[in-house]
């Protein structure tokens, strides 16, 4: 094979600040390099500036030879020309990057018409096609669709599309997958995998799921503080790698987490139970009215699940199956149409009177913390605003209690007067986990919150969540589409699809015999640490 790209000391700096580090690699021709690292190693810095997409201040320096020509130094009108023609790009997240206002042909259509003579109904039926080779079901259906429309997959696809309309030689796949459900996750790297064998695609793959990386690539890249710690064949990189970091990068992959022992069922009453739960979102329609259809959308269906004391429980299933939204109506975020929640053996009042009493005992940490936490407030007063609001402890003592739940929660006591804004991921999900831990709660609801975080930052809130339930006797209740992270917190697992339980039972028994043949489906596409998976 001969070399498509050959990049020799990239730098790039943002005033005092390095993002890249004089980094050094080969591409060859049909081949396909991931480059891994947490937030902030520099491995996204790295794509764009090859693309030369990045900020105005942003100083870069190095060469890129792509087909002998410095895609660094070469006029802005002649890279162009190769910009989207034969470079082409998929960004991290679609729904920032598609036009909500454009209909989804249209979007496609947009390079077709920037880069070859194709007009009118010669381009409409490439867009079809191209939607057809990206597998979205019914293309003349969903071309016409909206952004908003679409699923997180198909937005993605939909991306895909696009890239691939000029038939490129180089695709660089800026973190495609994060936050996809895994059988999403897995269909879109088996599509990338297909496209590359198939049009003889070379691809950059910028991940900081290793799991992603090694199912679609030969060749890989570890990124640390914007330097290159470590490089050479996937498999080599993976089963035998040579760096401290790249080796704790390997162990903090839920594949290589130790799993954790599952306890004996509890055989007392449960403390926190759902009966028949029936939620719908949306009102009857004047059609809805003459049809005497009952109108809306049901979410979840006729939902019974029981927590006993000291108990972890994983709601598992793709987006849109319910389990958030079950888990928002046993804190009252959601009133169910029909059912009951119950606390401690007794009816509960999430959404009435007796909320605030409630909440006390039951307490929901947020899939976003950036979301969750006021940007106006910094770490030590979004911890203390529950302390004084519900007077949980005599005014002198908030000070001492909010640097109890910083200890107890890992946020060194120099971020206290930081803002989110200024924190990381991780460090904001700590600050999510200490308010919530401020009311003392007996019942703890993590609403997938390690599905955003690097690996590392992910186990390090799994170990986090296991400590405080060991020290504080908690229960808890665990939301998310990751099933490595639901094999090693959990002691039993919810299955939901389409509002629906399908499946339950001990972790054990589900993840190793499991009855429904979409269970079965979920496990395996859990992303393993084996070289060309795809």
């Amino acid at each position: 094979m001969s070399t498509l790209l050959e990049v020799r000391d990239l730098s790039v700096r943002f005033g005092q600040t390095t993002a890249v580090d004089g980094i050094s690699f080969d591409l060859e021709k049909g081949a396909s390099l991931g480059i891994v690292g947490e937030s902030g190693s520099g491995k996204s810095v790295t794509c764009r500036a090859l693309m030369r997409l990045l900020p105005p201040a942003a100083k870069i320096s190095g060469s890129a030879l792509y087909d002998g020509a410095d895609l660094l130094q070469m006029p802005l009108p002649q890279l162009n020309q190769i910009r989207g023609k034969r470079i082409a790009m998929i960004f991290q997240s679609p729904a920032s990057h598609l036009d909500p206002l454009m209909r989804i042909g249209d979007q496609v259509a947009e390079t077709l018409r920037k880069h070859t003579q194709m007009r009118g109904q010669e381009i409409r039926d490439e867009v079809l096609r191209l939607l057809d080779v990206v597998r979205i079901p019914d293309p003349a259906r969903w071309a016409r669709a909206y952004p908003h429309q679409l699923s997180g997959g198909m937005k993605q696809r939909a991306m895909i599309a696009g890239a691939l309309a000029c038939q490129p030689d180089l695709l660089l796949a800026d973190e495609p997958t994060t936050a996809l459900d895994a059988t999403v996750q897995k269909s879109v790297l088996d599509l990338l995998a297909q496209l590359r064998r198939e049009q003889n695609l070379s691809m950059i793959f910028v991940s900081h799921d290793l799991g992603a990386v090694a199912r679609v690539c030969d060749d890989l890249l570890v990124m640390r503080r914007s330097k290159l710690m470590e490089s050479g064949p996937v498999s080599r990189v993976i089963d035998a790698p040579q760096h401290d970091y790249t080796r704790k990068l390997i162990a903090s992959h839920p594949d290589r987490l130790t799993l954790r022992p599952v306890a004996e069922a509890s055989t007392g009453a449960p403390l926190i139970e759902g009966q028949g739960l029936r939620i719908r979102y949306g009102g009857r329609s004047l059609a809805d009215l003459i049809a005497g259809r009952e109108g809306g959308f049901v979410a979840v269906q006729n939902a019974d699940l029981a927590v006993r004391p000291g108990e972890t429980v994983g709601i598992v299933g793709e987006s849109g199956s319910g389990k958030s939204t079950l888990a928002r109506s046993l804190v009252g975020l959601v009133k169910p149409q029909r059912g009951t929640v119950c606390f401690d053996g007794t009816p509960a009042d999430p959404t009435g009177k007796g909320r605030v009493a409630y909440l006390r005992e039951v307490q929901l940490i947020y899939q976003h913390p950036y979301e969750a936490l006021s940007p106006r407030m910094t770490v030590a007063r979004a911890i203390a605003e529950p302390l004084r609001r519900h007077r949980l402890c005599p005014p002198r003592e908030v000070k001492d209690k909010v640097a109890d739940l910083m200890e107890q929660v890992g946020i060194p006591t120099k971020l206290a007067d930081r803002y989110p804004g200024q924190l990381s991921g991780g460090e904001c999900q700590r600050v999510a986990i200490a308010r919530a831990l401020a009311f003392d709660p007996k019942v703890l609801i993590a609403d997938e919150v390690t599905s955003a975080l690097d690996v590392t930052l992910q186990a390090q809130v799994m170990d986090l969540l296991l400590k405080l339930q060991k020290d504080r006797g908690l229960t808890m209740i665990f939301i998310s589409h990751d099933l490595g992270v639901i094999r090693r917190l959990c002691n039993s697992v919810i299955v939901m699809r389409q509002g629906q339980i399908v499946e339950s039972g001990p972790t054990g028994a589900v993840f190793d015999n499991p009855r429904e043949a979409y269970t079965r489906q979920l496990i395996d596409a859990i992303p393993h640490l084996h070289a060309g998976a795809a």
